[in-house]
């Protein structure tokens, strides 16, 4: 039989976004991160209807209402901006509703001009506004407001225009701006938002290996003294300076002996080559042991402490493989892929094979390594470590992630899990949707002008709600053709691109020094650094003139002083009449127009979460302003170009008073510091030898 209940509310509000799998899976969010809402609202025939957003907090309470603006006429879609302002899992509704006000004041527009039911339309403008002021919520001052309306309104001895002027009193539409008067309100279900702190969606990350950091080379008996955490915590300062966030570690536990790889891969080691940190696992211990070179439990608290100190938080490896030295492989030869000839199989990422790797197999038994991968989770968060950047995770059953990141979040909230996923879409979306915050994507290698815009659309209108891309410019095994070849200038464009257009960007140690020579044929480096000690003299780069360093700092720089940059999906792009110039656009505004915002805790139980500057924070320093970015991209690194660049000024939050007398307004090259007057067509010319990018600031004042 089909059921008789009404599954439509007197307003219909259909197609609310964000929404993941139809509300199963909430959709991600930071703290203070401006997060769209859209939905379809309509109703039968005639009447004016509104839309509202409401959001709220992890104690189920309002904590912000935000009327939503039309979308694209004819298209009964509404818009709105929440922001929300504590950590944990929040709840949104969109409520619609019949819009009185707006559908008299329309209907008497017309009628009066038409000199149609003048009497009629004035008296039920004022019993309209007689109800409205007998809302108990409303104040003293709003009814006072009403009451002159009514008898404007009402007002036989002016003529009809002064008497409908009335209801056009600015004090009155600011009324009805805060309260509407509402009817027939409809709310949509409630869609989940999982809002967590900073660092989860925002942040500049720095990867070295620590026992590069302080190696020493002695010649005279050709062996190696490794680095350790106590020497690599003197890079810290530097990268801090740099402007980053999160110090990342490769894998810091002791390295297997059999199989292990030498220099460049190769597959024999010598007795000096320090094998791959990713073949983890000795008689020393496996993934909760420190591998001894580097030192001890206790250095590496020392480590994290200093981090710390530095305003940096420390990333760790999450890698779940074994060498055939670990001591999971005699305990639990159950957790291992044994094949027909008795041998367990070893890892493969055709034609790439890793002799030195054991991959798990959480079939055989899926509650037992479950459990010891758990347990060596919470040893490293008790050591210091929230943020976990997760070695091919699409390698690993999706329920596994599921249950693993909740029941860590349910302990450890603060915690943070990035996906080091360089697979199809789907395997990655569905990470995403799985818990982890974020995620390796494909910008290493978009590079063109039409590539780089296609695909910065998808990450920031499209997949949002459940993948948030982590935009490194290189890692240790990747080095696009894009910087073998690109020159010094190759490395500036890939900076710009990575640390302006995504809230979250990556740089690997080296990049800075322009480290481009790749092993013949690969995409990897020579002499990679996974496989053999790397130190490297940056101080002495820099002193000569020859590293990137500075640049980066700007860059970082430039992130921390503006809030826009800290929002993914504020992004908009803009056209160019020249292939290779890519021009994009990022907005914020102290507080989205509309917004009741109620006091709201920083976390769920109080706690206060350690990350990037807190872009609402930021915003506060432009009261009443909008924080707005253009940045042109010259994408290609050979060759100065020019091009006329066009703008859609809707995006860029502009106020009459920003422009001039011709409609343009001024910007600021945040590189070069020079000043320029654009408007809606723009002339530009840039020289990747010289700048490759303009990073435009709009210059508002009070």
């Amino acid at each position: 039989m089909f059921s008789t209940e009404v599954k439509v509310g007197r307003i219909p509000v259909t197609g609310v976004q964000p929404s993941v799998q139809c509300g199963a899976v909430p959709a991600k969010a930071v703290i203070g991160e401006d997060v769209p809402v859209r939905a379809t609202v309509f109703r039968e025939g005639h009447d004016r209807l509104g839309a509202t957003a409401v959001l709220y907090g992890p104690d189920g309470t309002e904590v912000q209402r935000v009327r939503m603006s039309e979308g694209a006429p004819g298209l009964d879609e509404y818009r709105a901006t929440l922001r929300p302002g504590s950590v944990g899992p929040h709840t949104f509704t969109v409520e619609g509703w019949s819009d009185p006000f707006a559908t008299w004041h329309h209907a008497a527009t017309v009628k009066i001009e038409a000199g149609v039911d003048v009497e009629l339309m004035l008296a039920e403008g004022g019993a309209l506004f007689r109800k409205a002021a007998a809302d108990p919520e409303r104040s003293e001052a709003d009814r006072s407001v009403l009451a002159r309306a009514v008898r404007g309104l009402e007002d036989s001895t002016r003529d009809t225009a002064e008497r409908l002027a009335a209801a056009d009193d600015p004090d009155l539409a600011e009324v009805l701006a805060a309260r509407p008067i509402r009817e027939f309100v409809s709310a949509s279900p409630a869609y989940p938002l999982d809002v967590q702190r900073a660092l989860a969606g925002r942040g500049a990350w720095y990867e070295f290996f620590p026992r590069s950091e302080g190696a020493v080379y002695h010649p005279e008996s050709g062996t190696w003294s490794s680095g350790t955490f106590t020497t690599a915590a003197r890079r810290l300062p530097a990268v801090a300076e740099m402007g980053f966030d999160v110090i990342y570690l490769p894998p810091i536990h002791p390295i297997g002996r059999t199989h292990r790889k030498g220099p460049n891969n190769t597959l024999e080691a010598g007795p000096q080559d320090p094998g791959s940190p990713w073949a983890i696992g000795s008689e020393e211990g496996g993934h909760d042991a420190i591998h001894p070179e580097l030192g001890s439990a206790e250095d590496f608290a020392g480590f994290v402490a200093r981090a710390e100190e530095l305003g940096l938080e420390v990333a760790l490896d999450l890698a779940l493989q074994c060498s055939p030295d670990h001591p999971w492989v005699t305990e639990h030869p159950e957790w291992f892929t044994t094949q027909v000839d008795g041998t367990i199989a070893y890892a493969e990422n055709p034609p790439k094979k890793y002799q030195d790797i054991y991959p798990l197999n959480f079939d055989n038994d899926p509650r037992g390594l479950r459990r010891a991968v758990l347990k060596v989770v919470e040893l490293w968060i008790a050591r210091g470590v929230k943020i976990f950047r997760v070695d091919n995770p699409h390698t690993k059953p999706l329920w596994f992630w599921e249950w693993l990141i909740a029941k860590v979040h349910r302990r450890h909230p603060e915690v943070v899990f990035l996906a080091e996923a360089f697979t199809r879409p789907a395997m990655m979306h569905a990470l995403g949707r799985a818990g982890f915050q974020q995620s390796y994507s494909y910008f290493t290698w978009r590079n063109t002008r039409e590539e780089l815009a296609e695909y910065l659309h998808e990450v920031t209108a499209v997949t949002p709600a459940y993948y948030r891309p982590n935009f490194f410019v290189n890692t240790p095994d990747i080095l696009t053709e894009f910087l073998q070849f690109g020159g010094p200038a190759g490395f500036k464009i890939r900076a710009v691109l990575a640390a302006l257009s995504n809230p979250m960007w990556g740089v690997y140690a080296g990049f800075e020094l322009f480290e481009h020579v790749a092993r013949p044929g690969a995409e990897e480096y020579a002499d990679n650094e996974k496989y053999e000690f790397r130190p490297r003299d940056f101080e002495g780069a820099q002193d000569r003139g020859e590293s990137l360093a500075p640049f980066i700092t700007r860059l970082n720089a430039i992130r921390r002083a503006h809030p826009a940059l800290q929002d993914l999906q504020n992004l908009t792009l803009h056209t160019a009449d020249n292939e290779e110039i890519l021009v994009f656009s990022k907005s914020r505004r102290h507080q989205p127009e509309g917004q009741r915002t109620a006091p709201a805790d920083v976390g769920p139980s109080g706690a206060v979460f350690p990350g990037v500057p807190d872009a609402e924070a930021l915003a506060a320093s432009l009261p009443g302003l909008a924080d707005t970015l253009i940045v042109v991209v010259n994408c290609d690194p050979h060759a100065a170009r020019e091009a006329t660049v066009s703008i859609d000024t809707q995006a860029l939050d502009l106020r009459p008073q920003d422009l001039d007398a011709e409609g343009r307004f001024e910007v600021e090259d945040l590189i070069t510091g020079a000043r320029w007057r654009w408007g809606e067509q723009n002339y530009v010319r840039l020289d990747p030898f010289m700048e490759p990018a303009h990073v435009l600031r709009i210059v508002r004042e009070d």
